[in-house]
């Protein structure tokens, strides 16, 4: 119980991070976030202290090397856009709204761009990722499942499907410079969204993608 007791004084009384460090870190991720988008995961990591607006020294104060700052950028991604699925749960009454919603929300997140940064040498398996992609992967599976359970959703699709188009339809070639991609990613995104809507015009070839399937195939 004593031990007990010392734990939890000891985690009240840790020093909180200071206000402008914590500052500089989202600088940095959301500085590394964006060049990573343009340039691929190897652009040089004085560009991003140079955007982010800090020196060389206090990026790696935060993150000493290269892969935890791409862990660190691969997580803000998947927690941002677990935060926008489960706020167009939350404020769409019709689930097909937001599922058409989350869609978007994880086109302007950038999610697509994730794919390049997962590389050989990644550590896929870590703790926090693992985590995180779980928080995603429920959410995005229940709002899969509440649109298809009104009828408006067709019944021969799944969450791999959904990923895979993500993936491909929001991931810019990097240094392409490509001049307002957005425009045209949402506009492909709602012709896809319109093809996942029930009844259905057609019938597909194969078989539903499941989170299993990707994961046998990466």
């Amino acid at each position: 119980m004593a031990t007990v007791t010392r734990t939890g004084t000891a985690q009240r009384n840790a020093p909180r991070p200071r206000a402008d460090a914590v500052r500089n870190r989202e600088r940095i991720v959301a500085a590394a976030r964006e060049m990573f988008v343009e340039f691929g995961p190897e652009v040089p990591l004085d560009e991003i202290a140079r955007r982010a607006g800090v020196g060389n020294a206090t990026l790696y104060r935060h993150f000493p090397d290269r892969d935890e700052l791409i862990r660190h950028v691969v997580v803000s991604v998947m927690s941002r856009t677990t935060d926008r699925a489960d706020a167009a749960t939350a404020e769409e009454a019709d689930p097909f709204d937001a599922l058409r919603r989350f869609v978007h929300a994880a086109a302007d997140e950038r999610i697509g761009a994730l794919c390049p940064m997962l590389a050989d040498g990644f550590d896929k398996e870590h703790p926090e990722l693992l985590a995180e992609r779980a928080r995603l992967e429920h959410a995005v599976d229940g709002l899969m499942e509440r649109a298809r359970q009104a009828g408006r959703l067709r019944d021969d699709v799944a969450v791999g499907d959904l990923m895979v188009a993500l993936s491909q339809l929001t991931r810019p070639l990097p240094g392409s410079a490509c001049v307002n991609f957005d425009q045209f990613v949402h506009r492909h995104l709602q012709l896809f969204l319109d093809g996942l809507e029930a009844p259905a015009r057609s019938v597909l070839p194969g078989s539903p993608a499941t989170l299993e399937d990707l994961r046998r195939e990466s």
